[in-house]
């Protein structure tokens, strides 16, 4: 009786809270995509993440960091698995702040595997001054850090819940990076944009500073394999997924991982059983 009044509370309770939050109608629908690390058992693709931190390096560093992210973490098992050799070139290209010399000065040297990627800005103020007073914000938990909200009638959204729950959706931010980086259009005629913003009808009131880094439309960036789509759909796509395993470095092994102590429960589980029918099995009861 305990447990079926509990459940009645949180179902009760829940519903209030979605009445609330959907009768004003504030969340915009953000289309989900098929993404290969999706679900329970999904994994990233290689080269996927490969083709999205190009997508990054071309279109995005120029104004956002990766300062979570540490050169060699791009080699590692489980993301886009770049060869040592090349991500040491790589790493040249960028310089950090060495240590201290005996005068206490802090020079420059070539960063190497080990360095994470070098902060752009010295400080906030510097950023906001360079981009009229906007914050471009750091990318390397960017995925964790939004999301998306459910948007239809008030009565369905427990069941979209305990949906999302079986199926294990966990790619919102992934979801939102990619329509944002899609969304932006002319605005509507009845719109009026503030000076220095740009029109984007899957951002929060439809008006951000950044401008569309994929201004240049299709084939603004050039894949190696001619077989991948140079269209801004694909752009958005790979640049979501390689900042979702950037957000997220360890999936792969923590899903690998999950199904490996399933199948040991259940094995033990079954041991278990056949153990306790053995022990009782001449017990009278």
């Amino acid at each position: 009786m305990i447990k079926i009044s509990s459940l009645v509370a949180v179902t009760a309770y829940t519903l209030i809270l979605t009445t609330g939050a959907f009768a004003a109608g504030s969340h915009i629908e953000i289309p989900r995509n098929e993404w290969s690390f999706s679900g329970i058992s999904g994994q990233y693709d290689k080269a996927q993440l490969q083709r999205g931190f190009q997508i990054y390096r071309e279109a995005c560093s120029s104004c956002h960091s990766l300062n979570r992210i540490a050169f060699r973490n791009l080699a590692q098992k489980g993301g886009p698995e770049f060869p040592e050799e090349e991500l040491k070139v790589l790493a040249s290209e960028y310089e950090v702040d060495a240590l201290p010399n005996e005068d206490g000065e802090v020079k420059k040297r070539s960063a190497v595997l080990s360095d994470r990627f070098p902060p752009l800005y010295a400080n906030e103020k510097e950023a906001r001054s360079i981009h009229n007073g906007a914050l471009p914000p750091d990318l390397s938990v960017i995925a964790k850090a939004r999301g998306t909200a459910y948007v239809g009638p008030w009565y369905w959204h427990p069941f979209a819940m305990f949906a999302d729950i079986f199926n294990g959706y966990q790619e919102g931010g992934s979801d939102y990076i990619a329509a944002l980086l899609t969304g932006y259009d002319e605005p509507p005629e009845t719109m009026e944009i503030s000076e220095g913003m740009n029109y984007n009808k899957y951002y929060p009131g439809h008006q951000i500073a950044m401008a569309n880094p994929f201004a240049g439309g299709n084939n603004q960036v050039e894949y190696q394999s001619a077989m991948i789509p140079s269209t801004v759909k694909q752009y958005a796509k790979d640049v979501a997924a390689f900042l979702s395993w950037a957000s997220d470095p360890t999936l792969n092994q923590r899903k690998q991982t999950g199904w490996q102590v399933l199948v040991y429960l259940l094995i033990t589980g079954v041991l278990l059983y056949i153990a306790k029918r053995r022990i009782w099995a001449s017990v009278k009861h």
